[in-house]
C-alpha cells in the first residue's frame, strides 16, 4: 500500500471561523455554548457556529469553500475523489425552503459545484462515524494507487431536526458536556465544517491504519466488545501493539452509559492506559463531521500545545482526561462511536516523532 498523509486541514466551528481561531480559543478556555430552543420549554446548550450573514445556502457555501481552501485541496487539479460526510446533509436548507423533493446526493453535488471539483463525488452518511469512514475510504483509494489526492469534508450545518431528535430521545445535557466526568448527564451537540486533504505527498501526519466495526446489538449506544475489536483491528492494520499508542482521542461525549462502555473496553485493550483526550466539550458533538473536525483540531493542538480543558473525572471509570499534551506523541488512536452500531477508529503517526 502507498503511504497516505494528511496534507492539509481546515475547520469552521463554534471555536471560530478557521483552525487558527479554534486553537486561539482553546488557549483562552474555549467558547461558551449558546442555548437553542426547538419548542416552548425545550432548550438545550449548543455549540453553534457564528452567524456569518446571508441565507442558509450562502453561509453553507462560504463555510465549505473556506474549510476546503484552508486544507490546500483546492490547489490540486481537483480530479481526486471528494467525500461529503454528514448525518444531516442539507436538511437545514430544506427546512427553511420547504424543499424535500430532491435525493440525498444533491447536497454533495452542490458542494462539488461550489468547489469546482472535477473528480468523483461520494456521499457518506453513517451517523456519527460518517467522516471517519470517509477518511478510511479515501485512504484506501489513495493507498491502492487509484488517486493521488482526496478531500474529505465533514459537514454538520444549522438545522432544527437534529437537536429536536436528540432532545426527544432524552440524550442531551441540560447543562454542559462532561466527558468521562463525575455528574455527566448527556451530550451537547455542535456544528462544524471540517476538511481533510489526503495525499500521497509526504507530510507530518500519516494515516497509519484504521477500522470500522458495526455491531447493532445496541443501536443507540456503544457495544463493549465492538470497541475492543475496533481498537484491535486498527492496531493490527497499522502494524502496532497497544503499547505503541501514545494518546487516545476518545469519543467520550458525556453520556453516562457510553462513556462507561468505552472506558471499560479501553481497559481490556490497554495496560497501562495511554493518556486520554476528548474534544466534545470544546466542539460539541458534531455528529457526522466529528471524525474530521476532531482530527483537524487534535493535530493542531499537538503541534501548538493548545489543549482542551478537562472536567473533574468520575473515579468509577478509572480513566481521566489529561490536562495538557503528553510530552511525546508519535501514534494517536482517534475513535468515533455512533448510532446504528458504528465503531470507527483511525490511527495517525506523527512523522516529526518518527
Amino acid at each position: 500500500m502507498i503511504p497516505v498523509y494528511v496534507a492539509g486541514r481546515g475547520l469552521v466551528s463554534s471555536l471560530g471561523r478557521d483552525l487558527d481561531a479554534a486553537v486561539a480559543a482553546l488557549r483562552h478556555g474555549g467558547v461558551p455554548a449558546v442555548h437553542r430552543t426547538v419548542a416552548e420549554g425545550f432548550t438545550w446548550p449548543f455549540q453553534a457556529m457564528a452567524d456569518e450573514g446571508g441565507d442558509w445556502w450562502a453561509q453553507a457555501r462560504a463555510r465549505v469553500t473556506r474549510a476546503a481552501g484552508d486544507s490546500g485541496a483546492l490547489a490540486t487539479d481537483r480530479s481526486g475523489p471528494l467525500f461529503i460526510a454528514s448525518s444531516s446533509l442539507d436538511v437545514g436548507g430544506r427546512e427553511r425552503h420547504n424543499d424535500f423533493e430532491h435525493g440525498v446526493h444533491r447536497f454533495a453535488e452542490q458542494a462539488a459545484g461550489w468547489l469546482g471539483w472535477a473528480g468523483p463525488v461520494f456521499t457518506v452518511s453513517t451517523a456519527c462515524t460518517s467522516a471517519s469512514n470517509a477518511l478510511l475510504s479515501a485512504t484506501t483509494l489513495i493507498g491502492r494507487g487509484e488517486a493521488r489526492d482526496a478531500l474529505v469534508l465533514g459537514i454538520e450545518l444549522p438545522n432544527h431536526l437534529t437537536l429536536a431528535g436528540f432532545g426527544s430521545m432524552q440524550l442531551l445535557s441540560p447543562t454542559a458536556s462532561r466527558p468521562l466526568g463525575a455528574g455527566r448527564d448527556g451530550l451537547v451537540l455542535g456544528e462544524a465544517v471540517a476538511a481533510l486533504h489526503l495525499s500521497r505527498s509526504p507530510s507530518r501526519w500519516r494515516v497509519a491504519g484504521g477500522s470500522n466495526v458495526v455491531d447493532g446489538r445496541d443501536p443507540a449506544g456503544a457495544v463493549q466488545g465492538a470497541v475492543v475489536a475496533m481498537c484491535q483491528q486498527a492496531l493490527a492494520r497499522s502494524g502496532l501493539q497497544p503499547g505503541d499508542i501514545d494518546l487516545v482521542k476518545l469519543q467520550a461525549a458525556g453520556s453516562g452509559a457510553n462513556d462507561a462502555t468505552e472506558a471499560a473496553a479501553l481497559h481490556e485493550v490497554f495496560t497501562p492506559m495511554p493518556p486520554l483526550v476528548s474534544l466534545k466539550a470544546a466542539l460539541g458533538h458534531t455528529l457526522g463531521a466529528s471524525g474530521a473536525a476532531e482530527i483537524a483540531l487534535l493535530t493542531a493542538c499537538l503541534e501548538t500545545g493548545a489543549w482542551p480543558a478537562a472536567c473533574a473525572p468520575d473515579p468509577a471509570l478509572r480513566a481521566e482526561l489529561v490536562t495538557q499534551p503528553p510530552a511525546r506523541v508519535r501514534h494517536v488512536l482517534a475513535t468515533i462511536l455512533g448510532f446504528g452500531g458504528g465503531h470507527t477508529a483511525v490511527v495517525l503517526e506523527d512523522g516529526a516523532r518518527a
